[in-house]
Order: C-alpha cells, then sequence, then structure tokens
C-alpha cells in the first residue's frame, strides 16, 4: 500500500510542478545552471522513497570546466547524482530522451545536449560540439561512460566518448562514485537507508594519449573498487569490509 501512495504522491507531485518548471526554464531557456537547478529539485522527491543521499568532495578545488563521469545504475540516479552536480554542469543524452512526455521537453530546455547515437558520424559532430560548447560557453558536461543503466550487474565497461571529449576540450574528467542502491529501495518500506555520491579529484587525460584503453580501463578499475567501498560503508557493513580487506592484504 505505501509504494502505491509514493508512486501516486510522486507522480502528481512532478505532474503539477511540470507547467511551473517549463514557465520558470522559458524565462532563461537553456541556461547551463537548469541543469543543476531542476536536477536537485527532482533530486529531491528522492526523500519521498525513504533514502537519504550523502555527498562527498575528495577535493573543494572543482575545476570550472571538466567532463563529469559517474556510475549509471537505474531510475534512482535522478534522486541521487544531481545533488553532487554544480551549476554550470549540462548532460549529454541520447536523442530519443526528447521523446519522452514531460522529462523530455525539460531535459531539452535545461541545455542539455542531445546526441543520435545510431550514426556515428553524427555523433562525432556531437562530440565537436560540446567540446566548443564547454570552450565557449564555459560549461562542463555530464555523461555516463557506460552508456547503459548496470541494474545491479556491476560496473560496466567504459565507452571512450566522454574520453575523446575530455582530450578534444582539453578539460579534466570529473569521476563520480555512487554506493549501489539496486536491492536496497523498496517502496514498500518507509526508510531506505542511506546512499554516498562522492566526487573524486580532477584527472588530467591528456597525458592518457599514448596509453588511452589502459588507462581507462585502470580509471574504471579504481572507480568499480571505490563504489563497492562506499556501499558497503551506507549499509552498514564498512567494519566487515575493512576486516575481509585487512586479511586479504596481509596473505599478500
Amino acid at each position: 500500500m505505501l509504494a502505491v501512495i509514493r508512486i501516486v504522491f510522486i507522480t502528481v507531485l512532478m505532474l503539477s510542478a511540470f507547467p511551473f518548471v517549463i514557465l520558470y526554464c522559458l524565462t532563461r531557456p537553456r541556461h547551463p545552471d537548469l541543469v543543476h537547478q531542476i536536477g536537485v529539485l527532482i533530486a529531491k522527491c528522492g526523500y519521498f522513497v525513504g533514502i537519504d543521499v550523502e555527498v562527498r568532495h575528495q577535493t573543494q578545488n572543482l575545476p570550472d570546466k571538466a567532463v563529469w563521469i559517474a556510475n549509471h545504475q537505474n531510475s534512482y540516479d535522478m534522486f541521487t547524482l544531481p545533488f553532487a552536480l554544480r551549476k554550470g554542469v549540462v548532460s549529454i543524452g541520447k536523442k530519443s530522451l526528447a521523446k519522452i512526455p514531460f522529462f523530455g521537453q525539460i531535459y531539452w530546455i535545461t541545455g542539455n545536449i542531445l546526441i543520435d547515437r545510431d550514426r556515428r558520424s553524427k555523433a562525432a559532430d556531437t562530440i565537436k560540439q560540446a567540446a566548443s560548447a564547454i570552450d565557449q560557453r564555459h560549461l562542463s558536461v555530464w555523461m555516463f561512460p557506460e552508456g547503459t543503466r548496470s541494474y545491479g550487474r556491476g560496473l560496466q565497461a567504459f565507452k571512450t566518448g566522454a574520453f575523446h571529449l575530455a582530450m578534444q576540450a582539453k578539460v579534466p574528467v570529473l569521476p563520480i562514485c555512487c554506493s549501489s542502491t539496486h536491492g536496497q529501495i523498496r517502496l514498500n518500506r518507509w526508510k531506505n537507508g542511506k546512499v554516498i555520491v562522492e566526487v573524486g579529484k580532477p584527472i588530467d587525460v591528456g597525458l592518457w594519449k599514448d596509453n588511452l584503453r589502459a588507462e581507462i580501463s585502470h580509471l574504471h578499475d579504481t572507480m568499480e573498487q571505490r563504489i563497492y567501498e562506499l556501499t558497503m560503508e551506507a549499509r552498514g557493513e564498512a567494519a566487515d569490509y575493512q576486516s575481509v580487506h585487512q586479511q586479504q592484504a596481509n596473505k599478500h
């Protein structure tokens, strides 16, 4: 029963807010700050599904322009990841997202960049346009290097697009690790625990030119390990993890 009440409440809340959000966006259409403002507004609906989001930063000296990358889990990402973003960050998504009723219109008008993944030439052109936008409009871009949701399968292999964009725009990559929400959230439960979102340190990928795929693979493994650690901590299993980790270290 609680699940039904939550779904109905959030749906009514979002539909009721939609006209006001659109009107607000029309006063400054596709302004780069809108993604952060509207994203946080949507993320706050996560309070109604019983999750507590904690945001951490490994450094406070975040670059003005960067390519932000994060693990892509499921639809609950919209209730967690936006809290870590800041003004001036827009995302790159599939062109088909614009066709989704309500969400698609907001996604476009807030200034996000849409790409056509079915046509590589167009996607390449979009990367060039995104690099130009980063430079000329002083933007940062948020991408999911996995290219799709993982749905509990762990961190999927990274595609190279985000890293090529960072190289072309001559900006660092900023990794975001979010603890796993797979199997954690049950809408029939009042409280669904804590989710930790951690913004890492900027990485100069311009140094990766000679060994790009190996460096991407290393970053993938590093993020995968950190996501696991954050998941253990968020679910109250940090002590058990530290014990096992120490035992493994002692064996070596």
